[in-house]
């Protein structure tokens, strides 16, 4: 049992050894973002302001709806691309939208006015007949105007690779009008290409090999996984109702700034110590494993951040405080459970085994509240709102699995050696 015992503390240590590694960049040669090139907010670091005009004919003005559908559209492309905290903002007076976006870190060459032209693309996909004397100077298909289905008929995008040549695509999965259009113009153009353009962009012309009566098609001659991720990202956040164009693009100053972030950080250690310091007074050995499981949530937590490409916000930082503070809540009634097992008599081991069961209880349903909190934020709420949804979710399922597991687990090893037979090493 004792052997046993260490060999899941050293799997266990190994575990957080290696998501320390990947925290500080040493997951940059397998394309995982360390802590240090987490995207922060607006309020933390800065970014971009810029206004957009829909291109319309002179004289023509957008609807409230039409704006109002924009706006929804280019929130759903800055947050595909896991950038949560933006405002877009719709000025119906003038007929704009304003936006603003959070720069990435580390982007020295970074280009404002690229970024916010892909945010305000129509990005509507056609698929068109071809006429083969309608050729550009490269010799690419031009735009027919004979469309057999477009964007509106796509009911989903996603990537996929070929098993048998490798070759990534972009599917598409069409809705029951777009099925029957598609399944038509199949039939009747057997043996010919059709040509599909992203507004006016060629993007492949494949020949019809069958028929394709179920709806399911494939879009191919994507270069690379990224490619086909950003081309189906577009096609899931459906096409604007206008093109908008970008007439001024600034720069944001950061509300909170580096400097008070350096400031934040370093409150933050010295409130992480402290706590370290009042676990160890309190309960000793158990206090000691307690602050290392404490440190790893909020390590992992912000791995999970960076890796995953989310923007880090003022919210989320209060999201973080407060999925530490559950850690510790969940530490304190594991630990008080323990005490009163050892005063009842009961063997170290026995008491270790009887703690954590019978506080179980008490720190799942604390936390699982917790997490429906969040879930519900994240599935109503949108912007600095969702970023805080996450971090206080993911912190929140982290912190549940360090106090129930990963202190059990190194808790008990060290449990069974000589030295930690004192009851009074458990707070008793």
């Amino acid at each position: 049992m004792r052997r046993r015992n260490w060999i899941k503390c050293v799997i266990v240590l190994l575990i957080m050894g290696i998501i320390i590694f990947l925290a500080f960049d040493g997951g940059e040669s397998i394309g995982i973002n360390g802590i240090s090139k987490t995207r922060t907010g607006i309020d933390i670091k800065g970014g971009i302001y810029t206004t957009l005009y829909p291109d319309l004919p002179e004289g023509q003005k957008p609807t409230e709806d039409e704006l109002n559908s924009a706006r929804a559209i280019i929130e759903k492309r800055l947050e595909s691309k896991g950038i949560y905290d933006k405002n877009v903002t719709v000025e119906k007076e003038h007929g704009r939208i304003i936006v603003e976006i959070p720069f990435a870190p580390g982007e020295t060459d970074f280009n404002p006015q690229k970024a916010i032209e892909e945010i305000g693309r129509t990005a509507l996909l056609t698929f068109q007949e071809v006429d083969e004397s309608k050729v550009d100077e490269n010799s690419l298909y031009l735009p027919t105007g004979k469309i057999v289905i477009e964007g509106k008929d796509v009911k989903n995008a996603g990537v996929a690779r070929y098993p048998d040549t490798g070759e990534i695509v972009v599917t598409l999965e069409l809705n029951e009008e777009g099925k029957q259009k598609f399944a038509e113009a199949t039939e009747r153009l057997k043996g010919e290409r059709i040509a599909i353009f992203m507004d006016d962009e060629l993007i492949v012309a494949p020949v019809v090999n069958e028929v394709i009566p179920d709806g399911n098609a494939v879009i191919t001659g994507q270069r690379s996984a990224k490619e086909a991720g950003e081309l189906a990202d577009t096609i899931r956040a459906g096409a604007l109702p206008f093109r908008m164009v970008p007439k001024e693009i600034n720069s944001v100053s950061p509300i909170l700034g580096e400097n008070a972030l350096r400031v934040t950080i370093r409150a933050g250690i010295l409130a992480y110590i402290l706590i370290f310091i009042f676990m160890v007074v309190i309960y000793k050995l158990a206090g000691i494993i307690a602050g290392i499981a404490l440190g790893m949530l909020a390590i992992t937590t912000l791995l999970f951040i960076s890796a995953t490409g989310n923007t880090l916000t003022l919210p989320g930082i209060a999201g973080l405080i407060l999925s530490i503070g559950m850690g510790v809540d969940a530490n304190v009634i594991i630990f008080e459970r323990i005490k009163e097992e050892l005063r009842n008599g009961k063997t170290i081991g026995a008491a270790i085994d009887d703690g954590f069961h019978r506080a179980f209880t008490a720190v799942l349903d604390s936390n699982v509240t917790t997490l429906i909190t969040a879930v519900v934020l994240y599935w109503l709420g949108s912007g600095p709102i969702r970023g805080f949804s996450i971090t206080l979710g993911v912190g929140v399922v982290i912190s549940f699995l360090t106090a129930v597991t990963a202190s059990r687990i190194m808790l008990k090893a060290f449990s069974s050696e000589s030295f930690a037979k004192n009851p009074k090493l458990y707070g008793a």
